[in-house]
C-alpha cells in the first residue's frame, strides 16, 4: 500500500476520467422525475447503503425550494425491519426487489449503486423495476459488474479493482458522483 499521497493521486485521476455524459443522463432522469411526480427509489449494500441514504437526504430535503416540486425520493435500504423480514422469511437476495414490487409503478425510477456491480440482491431489483416499467439507473465502479447490463443508464467509477485500494477508490468516485448529481440539481451546476 502507498502513501497518502499516492492515495490522492490515485484518486485525483480517477476523478479526471469520470464518465460525464452518463452522469448527464442520469441528471437528466432525475430532473424529469421531480417534474412529473415520478418516485426514485435508491437501494445499496453496507457503504453503498450509506450512499443511498446520504443521497436520499440530498434529494430529499437540500432541494426543497419554494416554488420547485419537491422530489419523492425513497431510500429501500432505510426501512430495517422489512429488510430483516424479507431477508429472514425469503432470503437477502429479495430485500430490495420485494418492497420494489409493492411500491414501484410505471414512470419511477430506480436508482442502484453498487461498487463491484455484482450484489444479487440489487440485480433482482433492476429486474422487477424493468418488469414493472421503471426507468434504472446503476452508479458502480471497476468495470460495472452485471449491474451494467441491467439498467438504462449505467455510470462507471473507472477505478482499478486490482489496485489494493481500488474498493475505496470506486466508494470515493461513487460518492463525488452522488454530490456532482446533487449540486447540479440543486445548483444549477452542469
Amino acid at each position: 500500500m502507498g502513501s497518502t499521497y499516492q492515495y490522492f493521486e490515485e484518486t485525483s485521476k480517477i476523478l479526471q476520467n469520470m464518465p460525464l455524459a452518463e452522469i448527464a443522463q442520469v441528471i437528466d432522469i432525475l430532473k424529469r422525475a421531480r417534474t412529473e411526480g415520478q418516485r426514485i427509489f435508491v437501494m445499496g449494500n453496507g457503504g453503498s447503503a450509506a450512499m443511498a441514504s446520504h443521497f436520499v437526504c440530498d434529494l430529499g430535503k437540500g432541494t426543497v425550494q419554494e416554488g420547485k416540486t419537491r422530489f419523492k425520493v425513497i431510500s429501500l435500504n432505510d426501512n430495517t425491519p422489512l429488510l430483516t423480514a424479507y431477508a429472514n422469511d425469503c432470503g437477502y437476495d429479495t430485500v430490495f426487489a420485494e418492497p420494489l414490487a409493492s411500491l414501484a409503478e410505471p414512470g419511477d425510477v430506480a436508482m442502484a449503486i453498487s461498487s463491484s456491480g455484482n450484489s444479487p440482491n440489487v440485480l433482482r431489483a433492476m429486474d422487477v423495476a424493468r418488469e414493472r416499467g421503471l426507468t434504472t439507473i446503476g452508479i458502480t465502479g471497476f468495470e460495472g459488474g452485471r449491474l451494467k447490463e441491467k439498467v438504462d443508464v449505467c455510470v462507471i467509477v473507472p477505478a482499478d479493482s486490482r489496485h489494493p485500494d481500488g474498493m475505496q477508490h470506486a466508494e470515493d468516485g461513487q460518492w463525488v458522483v452522488l454530490h456532482a448529481i446533487f449540486a447540479a440539481i440543486c445548483y444549477g451546476i452542469e
